[in-house]
Protein backbone atom coordinates (compact mmCIF):
# COMPACT_ATOMS: atom_id res chain seq x y z
CA UNK A 1 0.00 0.00 0.00
CA UNK A 2 1.34 3.41 -0.99
CA UNK A 3 2.18 5.89 1.77
CA UNK A 4 0.42 9.26 2.07
CA UNK A 5 2.50 12.42 2.53
CA UNK A 6 0.22 15.14 3.90
CA UNK A 7 0.82 18.70 2.74
CA UNK A 8 -0.23 22.12 4.04
CA UNK A 9 -0.03 25.08 1.65
CA UNK A 10 0.41 28.34 3.54
CA UNK A 11 -0.19 31.31 1.25
CA UNK A 12 -2.74 31.23 -1.58
CA UNK A 13 -1.79 34.04 -3.92
CA UNK A 14 -1.26 33.41 -7.63
CA UNK A 15 1.47 30.83 -7.00
CA UNK A 16 -0.28 29.08 -4.10
CA UNK A 17 -3.53 28.78 -6.08
CA UNK A 18 -1.69 27.54 -9.18
CA UNK A 19 0.20 24.95 -7.08
CA UNK A 20 -3.01 23.74 -5.38
CA UNK A 21 -4.69 23.22 -8.75
CA UNK A 22 -1.60 21.49 -10.19
CA UNK A 23 -1.24 19.04 -7.28
CA UNK A 24 -4.93 18.14 -7.40
CA UNK A 25 -4.90 17.63 -11.18
CA UNK A 26 -1.64 15.64 -11.26
CA UNK A 27 -2.02 13.61 -8.05
CA UNK A 28 -2.18 10.24 -9.84
CA UNK A 29 0.81 11.01 -12.08
CA UNK A 30 2.94 12.23 -9.17
CA UNK A 31 1.99 9.14 -7.14
CA UNK A 32 3.16 6.83 -9.95
CA UNK A 33 6.44 8.69 -10.35
CA UNK A 34 7.27 8.80 -6.63
CA UNK A 35 5.47 5.71 -5.27
CA UNK A 36 4.00 8.00 -2.60
CA UNK A 37 0.69 9.89 -2.55
CA UNK A 38 0.92 13.71 -2.27
CA UNK A 39 -2.17 14.68 -0.30
CA UNK A 40 -3.11 18.34 0.30
CA UNK A 41 -4.60 18.20 3.79
CA UNK A 42 -4.80 21.86 4.77
CA UNK A 43 -4.44 25.38 3.39
CA UNK A 44 -4.19 28.83 4.94
CA UNK A 45 -4.19 32.39 3.61
CA UNK A 46 -4.23 35.91 5.01
CA UNK A 47 -7.63 36.57 3.41
CA UNK A 48 -9.81 33.49 3.21
CA UNK A 49 -12.71 35.29 1.50
CA UNK A 50 -10.85 36.72 -1.51
CA UNK A 51 -12.05 35.47 -4.91
CA UNK A 52 -9.82 32.70 -6.22
CA UNK A 53 -9.72 30.53 -9.32
CA UNK A 54 -9.98 27.41 -7.14
CA UNK A 55 -12.65 26.03 -4.82
CA UNK A 56 -11.38 24.74 -1.49
CA UNK A 57 -13.56 22.69 0.90
CA UNK A 58 -14.18 24.40 4.26
CA UNK A 59 -12.69 21.46 6.19
CA UNK A 60 -9.30 22.12 4.59
CA UNK A 61 -8.92 25.66 5.96
CA UNK A 62 -6.75 26.18 9.02
CA UNK A 63 -8.04 28.80 11.45
CA UNK A 64 -4.45 29.87 12.20
CA UNK A 65 -1.55 29.22 9.82
CA UNK A 66 0.85 28.51 12.70
CA UNK A 67 -1.27 25.51 13.74
CA UNK A 68 0.21 23.68 10.75
CA UNK A 69 3.53 23.47 12.59
CA UNK A 70 2.10 21.42 15.47
CA UNK A 71 -0.55 19.39 13.63
CA UNK A 72 0.60 15.76 13.82
CA UNK A 73 -1.11 14.86 10.55
CA UNK A 74 0.97 17.30 8.47
CA UNK A 75 4.28 16.10 7.02
CA UNK A 76 5.23 18.93 4.62
CA UNK A 77 4.61 22.66 4.91
CA UNK A 78 4.85 24.78 1.76
CA UNK A 79 5.55 28.41 2.66
CA UNK A 80 4.35 30.90 0.06
CA UNK A 81 3.84 33.95 2.28
CA UNK A 82 7.02 35.81 1.33
CA UNK A 83 9.31 38.23 3.14
CA UNK A 84 12.25 37.63 5.46
CA UNK A 85 10.39 38.55 8.62
CA UNK A 86 6.90 38.28 10.15
CA UNK A 87 4.63 35.27 9.49
CA UNK A 88 6.97 33.59 6.98
CA UNK A 89 9.89 33.57 9.41
CA UNK A 90 7.70 32.44 12.30
CA UNK A 91 6.18 29.62 10.23
CA UNK A 92 9.39 28.16 8.81
CA UNK A 93 11.36 28.26 12.07
CA UNK A 94 8.46 26.62 13.96
CA UNK A 95 7.86 24.01 11.25
CA UNK A 96 11.45 22.80 11.21
CA UNK A 97 11.68 22.78 15.02
CA UNK A 98 8.56 20.59 15.09
CA UNK A 99 9.95 18.09 12.59
CA UNK A 100 8.08 19.20 9.48
CA UNK A 101 9.65 19.23 6.03
CA UNK A 102 9.57 22.72 4.50
CA UNK A 103 9.40 23.79 0.86
CA UNK A 104 9.70 27.53 0.23
CA UNK A 105 10.02 29.98 -2.64
CA UNK A 106 11.19 32.69 -0.23
CA UNK A 107 14.63 33.93 -1.35
CA UNK A 108 14.68 36.80 1.16
CA UNK A 109 14.15 34.39 4.07
CA UNK A 110 16.79 31.89 2.90
CA UNK A 111 19.33 34.65 2.14
CA UNK A 112 18.90 36.12 5.63
CA UNK A 113 18.24 33.08 7.84
CA UNK A 114 19.31 30.13 5.69
CA UNK A 115 22.28 29.21 7.90
CA UNK A 116 20.14 29.09 11.06
CA UNK A 117 17.31 27.22 9.33
CA UNK A 118 19.72 24.65 7.87
CA UNK A 119 21.08 23.79 11.32
CA UNK A 120 17.54 23.30 12.67
CA UNK A 121 16.56 21.11 9.70
CA UNK A 122 19.68 18.97 10.14
CA UNK A 123 19.09 18.61 13.86
CA UNK A 124 15.51 17.42 13.30
CA UNK A 125 16.31 15.23 10.28
CA UNK A 126 13.95 17.03 7.91
CA UNK A 127 14.33 18.73 4.56
CA UNK A 128 14.48 22.44 3.88
CA UNK A 129 13.96 22.79 0.12
CA UNK A 130 14.22 26.11 -1.75
CA UNK A 131 14.65 25.43 -5.48
CA UNK A 132 11.89 27.96 -6.25
CA UNK A 133 13.69 30.71 -4.31
CA UNK A 134 16.33 31.11 -7.03
CA UNK A 135 15.42 31.74 -10.68
CA UNK A 136 12.01 30.05 -10.66
CA UNK A 137 11.90 27.40 -13.37
CA UNK A 138 15.69 27.25 -13.80
CA UNK A 139 16.72 24.16 -11.75
CA UNK A 140 20.00 25.68 -10.61
CA UNK A 141 19.79 24.80 -6.90
CA UNK A 142 19.36 21.08 -7.53
CA UNK A 143 21.94 21.20 -10.32
CA UNK A 144 24.59 22.63 -7.99
CA UNK A 145 23.64 20.31 -5.11
CA UNK A 146 23.37 17.12 -7.17
CA UNK A 147 24.13 17.22 -10.90
CA UNK A 148 27.37 19.22 -10.51
CA UNK A 149 28.43 17.56 -7.25
CA UNK A 150 31.66 16.24 -8.85
CA UNK A 151 32.83 19.76 -9.68
CA UNK A 152 34.91 22.38 -7.98
CA UNK A 153 33.03 25.56 -8.87
CA UNK A 154 35.09 28.72 -9.35
CA UNK A 155 32.48 31.13 -10.69
CA UNK A 156 28.70 31.39 -10.99
CA UNK A 157 26.97 34.25 -12.75
CA UNK A 158 24.11 35.26 -14.99
CA UNK A 159 20.74 36.96 -15.33
CA UNK A 160 18.76 36.14 -12.20
CA UNK A 161 15.85 38.58 -12.44
CA UNK A 162 13.22 38.35 -15.16
CA UNK A 163 11.61 41.72 -14.37
CA UNK A 164 14.77 43.77 -14.87
CA UNK A 165 15.72 41.74 -17.94
CA UNK A 166 12.28 42.31 -19.47
CA UNK A 167 12.50 46.07 -18.87
CA UNK A 168 15.97 46.37 -20.42
CA UNK A 169 14.87 44.21 -23.38
CA UNK A 170 11.77 46.39 -23.92
CA UNK A 171 13.83 49.58 -23.78
CA UNK A 172 16.03 48.22 -26.55
CA UNK A 173 13.52 46.35 -28.72
CA UNK A 174 10.51 48.69 -28.43
CA UNK A 175 12.41 51.96 -27.97
CA UNK A 176 10.61 52.63 -24.66
CA UNK A 177 11.69 54.85 -21.78
CA UNK A 178 12.53 53.15 -18.49
CA UNK A 179 9.19 54.21 -16.95
CA UNK A 180 7.16 53.07 -19.96
CA UNK A 181 8.94 49.71 -20.04
CA UNK A 182 8.25 49.28 -16.31
CA UNK A 183 4.58 50.13 -16.83
CA UNK A 184 4.36 47.54 -19.62
CA UNK A 185 5.97 44.91 -17.37
CA UNK A 186 3.44 45.68 -14.61
CA UNK A 187 0.47 45.45 -17.00
CA UNK A 188 1.67 42.03 -18.18
CA UNK A 189 2.22 40.81 -14.62
CA UNK A 190 6.02 40.62 -14.99
CA UNK A 191 6.58 43.34 -12.38
CA UNK A 192 4.98 43.85 -8.97
CA UNK A 193 3.04 46.97 -8.03
CA UNK A 194 6.07 47.80 -5.90
CA UNK A 195 8.99 46.54 -8.01
CA UNK A 196 11.78 48.17 -5.97
CA UNK A 197 13.68 45.00 -5.04
CA UNK A 198 13.73 43.93 -8.71
CA UNK A 199 14.98 47.30 -9.93
CA UNK A 200 17.55 48.13 -7.24
CA UNK A 201 19.33 44.77 -7.36
CA UNK A 202 18.20 43.46 -3.96
CA UNK A 203 16.34 40.49 -5.47
CA UNK A 204 19.45 39.41 -7.41
CA UNK A 205 21.61 39.96 -4.33
CA UNK A 206 19.50 37.52 -2.27
CA UNK A 207 19.71 34.88 -5.00
CA UNK A 208 23.45 35.41 -5.42
CA UNK A 209 24.10 34.88 -1.69
CA UNK A 210 22.26 31.56 -1.83
CA UNK A 211 24.07 30.40 -4.99
CA UNK A 212 27.46 31.42 -3.59
CA UNK A 213 26.87 29.41 -0.43
CA UNK A 214 25.81 26.33 -2.41
CA UNK A 215 28.60 26.63 -4.99
CA UNK A 216 31.50 27.24 -2.62
CA UNK A 217 30.30 25.26 0.44
CA UNK A 218 30.36 28.36 2.62
CA UNK A 219 28.03 30.05 5.05
CA UNK A 220 25.96 32.85 3.55
CA UNK A 221 28.13 35.91 3.02
CA UNK A 222 26.36 39.29 3.15
CA UNK A 223 29.19 41.25 1.54
CA UNK A 224 27.67 42.01 -1.87
CA UNK A 225 28.28 45.06 -4.05
CA UNK A 226 24.85 46.06 -5.39
CA UNK A 227 23.69 48.48 -8.09
CA UNK A 228 20.33 48.36 -9.83
CA UNK A 229 19.02 49.46 -13.22
CA UNK A 230 17.12 52.52 -11.95
CA UNK A 231 19.46 54.98 -13.66
CA UNK A 232 19.64 53.32 -17.09
CA UNK A 233 17.94 55.41 -19.80
CA UNK A 234 17.36 55.28 -23.54
CA UNK A 235 20.58 57.17 -24.28
CA UNK A 236 22.60 54.45 -22.51
CA UNK A 237 20.72 51.71 -24.38
CA UNK A 238 21.39 53.36 -27.75
CA UNK A 239 25.04 54.14 -26.92
CA UNK A 240 25.62 50.54 -25.89
CA UNK A 241 24.09 49.33 -29.15
CA UNK A 242 26.31 51.64 -31.21
CA UNK A 243 29.34 50.24 -29.41
CA UNK A 244 28.22 46.63 -30.08
CA UNK A 245 26.83 45.88 -26.62
CA UNK A 246 23.63 45.28 -24.70
CA UNK A 247 22.98 46.27 -21.09
CA UNK A 248 22.14 43.44 -18.69
CA UNK A 249 21.77 43.29 -14.91
CA UNK A 250 24.11 40.50 -13.83
CA UNK A 251 24.81 38.71 -10.58
CA UNK A 252 28.40 37.47 -10.40
CA UNK A 253 30.14 35.43 -7.70
CA UNK A 254 33.65 34.03 -7.90
CA UNK A 255 36.63 32.95 -5.85
CA UNK A 256 39.86 34.85 -6.42
CA UNK A 257 42.95 34.15 -4.27
CA UNK A 258 40.77 32.23 -1.80
CA UNK A 259 38.51 35.25 -1.34
CA UNK A 260 34.89 35.62 -2.38
CA UNK A 261 33.71 38.55 -4.47
CA UNK A 262 29.96 38.95 -4.97
CA UNK A 263 28.59 41.75 -7.12
CA UNK A 264 25.31 42.79 -8.71
CA UNK A 265 25.31 45.61 -11.25
CA UNK A 266 24.39 46.54 -14.83
CA UNK A 267 26.97 45.35 -17.34
CA UNK A 268 27.73 45.95 -20.99
CA UNK A 269 27.88 42.56 -22.70
CA UNK A 270 28.65 41.97 -26.38
CA UNK A 271 25.66 41.65 -28.69
CA UNK A 272 27.13 38.39 -29.95
CA UNK A 273 27.69 36.84 -26.50
CA UNK A 274 25.45 34.11 -25.13
CA UNK A 275 24.31 36.27 -22.22
CA UNK A 276 23.54 39.11 -24.64
CA UNK A 277 20.95 36.87 -26.32
CA UNK A 278 18.95 36.24 -23.14
CA UNK A 279 15.96 38.57 -23.48
CA UNK A 280 12.50 39.11 -22.03
CA UNK A 281 11.66 37.38 -18.74
CA UNK A 282 14.24 34.62 -19.26
CA UNK A 283 16.91 33.88 -16.68
CA UNK A 284 20.24 32.22 -17.39
CA UNK A 285 22.83 30.84 -14.98
CA UNK A 286 26.38 29.99 -16.05
CA UNK A 287 28.58 27.83 -13.85
CA UNK A 288 32.33 27.47 -14.33
CA UNK A 289 33.58 24.27 -12.76
CA UNK A 290 36.25 21.60 -12.90
CA UNK A 291 35.98 19.15 -14.64
CA UNK A 292 32.71 20.17 -16.35
CA UNK A 293 34.02 23.48 -17.77
CA UNK A 294 31.19 25.90 -18.54
CA UNK A 295 27.65 24.75 -17.77
CA UNK A 296 24.60 26.82 -18.81
CA UNK A 297 20.99 26.57 -17.65
CA UNK A 298 18.27 28.92 -18.82
CA UNK A 299 14.49 29.23 -18.48
CA UNK A 300 11.69 31.41 -17.19
CA UNK A 301 12.67 32.92 -13.88
CA UNK A 302 9.30 33.81 -12.44
CA UNK A 303 5.55 33.33 -12.72
CA UNK A 304 3.17 30.70 -11.33
CA UNK A 305 4.10 28.01 -13.87
CA UNK A 306 7.88 28.27 -13.46
CA UNK A 307 7.66 28.56 -9.67
CA UNK A 308 5.26 25.61 -9.39
CA UNK A 309 7.65 23.51 -11.47
CA UNK A 310 10.41 24.18 -8.94
CA UNK A 311 8.18 23.63 -5.91
CA UNK A 312 6.87 20.31 -7.24
CA UNK A 313 10.46 19.19 -7.87
CA UNK A 314 11.19 19.83 -4.17
CA UNK A 315 7.99 18.07 -3.08
CA UNK A 316 8.91 15.02 -5.18
CA UNK A 317 12.33 14.89 -3.54
CA UNK A 318 10.58 14.64 -0.17
CA UNK A 319 8.04 12.10 -1.47
CA UNK A 320 10.95 9.83 -2.42
CA UNK A 321 12.21 9.89 1.16
CA UNK A 322 15.48 11.69 0.49
CA UNK A 323 16.70 13.49 3.62
CA UNK A 324 19.42 15.87 2.46
CA UNK A 325 21.47 18.71 3.86
CA UNK A 326 19.84 22.00 2.80
CA UNK A 327 23.14 23.43 1.54
CA UNK A 328 24.51 20.19 0.12
CA UNK A 329 26.92 19.49 3.01
CA UNK A 330 26.54 19.53 6.79
CA UNK A 331 26.61 22.88 8.59
CA UNK A 332 29.58 21.50 10.51
CA UNK A 333 31.51 21.24 7.23
CA UNK A 334 30.53 24.58 5.69
CA UNK A 335 33.18 27.31 5.89
CA UNK A 336 33.36 30.98 6.58
CA UNK A 337 35.12 32.77 3.74
CA UNK A 338 36.81 36.14 3.54
CA UNK A 339 35.48 38.68 1.07
CA UNK A 340 37.33 40.68 -1.55
CA UNK A 341 36.19 44.22 -2.27
CA UNK A 342 35.12 45.25 -5.75
CA UNK A 343 37.54 48.19 -5.44
CA UNK A 344 40.51 46.00 -6.42
CA UNK A 345 38.65 44.28 -9.26
CA UNK A 346 39.70 45.26 -12.78
CA UNK A 347 37.21 46.45 -15.37
CA UNK A 348 36.95 48.10 -18.74
CA UNK A 349 34.05 50.55 -18.47
CA UNK A 350 31.60 52.79 -20.27
CA UNK A 351 31.51 56.38 -18.95
CA UNK A 352 28.86 58.87 -19.99
CA UNK A 353 29.38 62.51 -19.11
CA UNK A 354 26.74 65.10 -20.02
CA UNK A 355 28.58 68.42 -19.94
CA UNK A 356 28.18 72.08 -20.87
CA UNK A 357 29.33 72.65 -24.43
CA UNK A 358 32.27 75.00 -23.85
CA UNK A 359 36.07 75.02 -24.37
CA UNK A 360 38.40 73.21 -21.94
CA UNK A 361 35.89 70.64 -20.70
CA UNK A 362 37.41 67.65 -22.48
CA UNK A 363 40.87 68.65 -21.29
CA UNK A 364 39.66 68.73 -17.67
CA UNK A 365 38.06 65.31 -18.03
CA UNK A 366 41.17 63.66 -19.47
CA UNK A 367 43.35 65.18 -16.73
CA UNK A 368 41.12 63.72 -13.98
CA UNK A 369 41.10 60.30 -15.64
CA UNK A 370 44.87 60.35 -16.10
CA UNK A 371 45.37 61.31 -12.45
CA UNK A 372 43.44 58.14 -11.47
CA UNK A 373 45.36 55.93 -13.92
CA UNK A 374 42.31 55.55 -16.16
CA UNK A 375 43.31 55.42 -19.83
CA UNK A 376 40.90 56.00 -22.70
CA UNK A 377 40.33 53.25 -25.26
CA UNK A 378 37.61 55.03 -27.24
CA UNK A 379 35.96 58.46 -27.07
CA UNK A 380 32.78 59.69 -28.76
CA UNK A 381 31.46 63.23 -28.44
CA UNK A 382 27.79 63.83 -29.25
CA UNK A 383 27.01 67.58 -29.29
CA UNK A 384 23.42 68.75 -28.76
CA UNK A 385 23.74 72.34 -30.04
CA UNK A 386 20.07 73.18 -29.54
CA UNK A 387 20.41 72.31 -25.86
CA UNK A 388 23.94 73.71 -25.48
CA UNK A 389 25.45 70.54 -24.03
CA UNK A 390 27.46 67.56 -25.16
CA UNK A 391 27.31 63.92 -24.21
CA UNK A 392 30.82 62.49 -23.99
CA UNK A 393 31.07 58.69 -24.17
CA UNK A 394 34.33 57.11 -23.02
CA UNK A 395 35.28 53.44 -23.12
CA UNK A 396 38.22 52.86 -20.79
CA UNK A 397 41.00 50.31 -20.84
CA UNK A 398 40.97 47.84 -17.96
CA UNK A 399 41.67 49.51 -14.63
CA UNK A 400 40.94 48.92 -10.94
CA UNK A 401 37.41 49.82 -9.89
CA UNK A 402 38.84 52.14 -7.24
CA UNK A 403 40.32 54.35 -9.97
CA UNK A 404 37.02 54.47 -11.83
CA UNK A 405 35.05 55.42 -8.72
CA UNK A 406 37.60 58.07 -7.74
CA UNK A 407 37.32 59.57 -11.22
CA UNK A 408 33.51 59.64 -11.00
CA UNK A 409 33.67 61.29 -7.59
CA UNK A 410 36.04 64.04 -8.79
CA UNK A 411 34.12 64.62 -12.03
CA UNK A 412 30.82 64.91 -10.14
CA UNK A 413 32.10 68.03 -8.38
CA UNK A 414 32.86 69.86 -11.62
CA UNK A 415 30.49 72.71 -12.55
CA UNK A 416 30.53 71.77 -16.24
CA UNK A 417 28.64 68.53 -15.43
CA UNK A 418 24.91 68.96 -16.03
CA UNK A 419 23.95 65.44 -14.85
CA UNK A 420 25.39 62.74 -12.62
CA UNK A 421 28.09 60.77 -14.49
CA UNK A 422 27.15 57.28 -15.67
CA UNK A 423 29.42 54.29 -15.17
CA UNK A 424 28.58 50.86 -16.56
CA UNK A 425 31.19 48.11 -16.33
CA UNK A 426 31.97 46.01 -19.40
CA UNK A 427 31.87 42.32 -18.54
CA UNK A 428 31.92 40.22 -21.73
Amino acid sequence: MKKNINIAIIGLGNIGSYLYRYLKKNKISLTKKNNTIPNILYVSAKNRNIKRSITIPKKMWLKNYIDSTTNKDIDVIIELIGGAEGPAKKLVFAALRNGKHVVTANKALIAKYGDQLAKIAEKNNVNLEFEAAVCGGVPIVRSVKESLIANTITKIYGIFNGTSNYILSCMEKDDLSFNDALLKAQKLGYAETNPLSDLNGEDVSSKLKILSSLSFNTFINNNVYVEGINNIDQIDIKNANKLGYKIKLLGISEINNKKLIQRVHPCLVKNTSYIGGINGVLNAVIVNGDPVGENIIQGEGAGPGATTSAIVSDICSILRGNIKYPFSISSNERMKIKSSSISSHIFSSYLRLDVSDKPGVLSDITKILSKNNVSIKRLIQNPFKSKKYSSIIIVTHKVKNAGLMSSISQLSRKKFLIATPKLIRIEF
